[in-house]
């Protein structure tokens, strides 16, 4: 199951703006996104396709209504080291999503991103991204990285390189990403690892790649 990057349609238009998104425990902190918790207001929202002010016009994308529905179905991945939205700090406004699938295999966890269409190009998936890998590799029980990745997907791709993660495998039609270096992502990233004050596990689902470009 892969992070779509196609929008979904609305029911009613959001408000215009947002307040910048206040710190919350748990949160991931990068240079200009809050990557946040779900929880099961939001969940539910978007499994119903209730419309909040604090949402982009075009969140939430397919992938994200697929991740919701997973999540409200097995609620144990609600923690901090599973699934977040991704959030600009700017303007407050929920712009993707991005996750580890949990339990570990093989001392493994998969990162799956996706960023909605009228975000992409400003690096936010890159951004996510590798702040999500230096949390996923600071984890008890956790040792690598990996993610799958479509070859036909060139932004999500660049998006897996930029994050430090080196390929490892391909088929010509699916290559494998796998990193085990915080110290390398940091460096990659230009930045500290982010850090969390909360822990805990997500839920793991098998799914091919991630979307949503730069």
């Amino acid at each position: 199951m892969s992070f779509s990057s196609s929008p979904s349609s609305s029911s009613s238009s959001p408000s215009s703006s947002a307040s910048p998104a206040p710190p919350d425990e748990g949160d991931l902190l990068t240079e200009r996104l809050v990557l946040r918790p779900w929880t099961p207001a939001e969940l539910f929202a978007v499994d119903r396709g209730e419309r909040q002010p604090h949402w982009a016009p075009d969140f939430p994308a397919e992938g994200d209504q697929v991740i919701a529905g997973i999540l409200t179905q097995h609620p144990e991945g609600l923690t901090g080291s599973g699934h977040r939205q991704v959030i600009e700090r700017g303007s407050g406004l929920v712009v993707g999503s991005i996750g580890l699938f949990w339990p570990p295999n093989d001392g493994a966890v998969d990162v799956g991103y996706g960023i909605i269409a009228s975000r992409r190009g400003r690096g936010y998936a890159t951004e996510a991204t590798r702040a999500m890998v230096a949390f996923g590799l600071a984890a008890p029980g956790v040792e690598a990285v990996t993610a799958e990745v479509d070859l036909a997907n060139t932004a999500s791709v660049r998006v897996l390189e930029k994050a430090g993660m080196t390929r490892t495998s391909e088929d010509g039609v699916t290559a494998r990403y796998r990193t085990t270096s915080a110290t390398a992502t940091a460096t990659a990233a230009g930045e500290a690892p982010a850090t969390s004050s909360r822990g805990g596990r997500g839920s793991r689902r098998s799914r091919r790649g991630s979307s949503g470009g730069e």
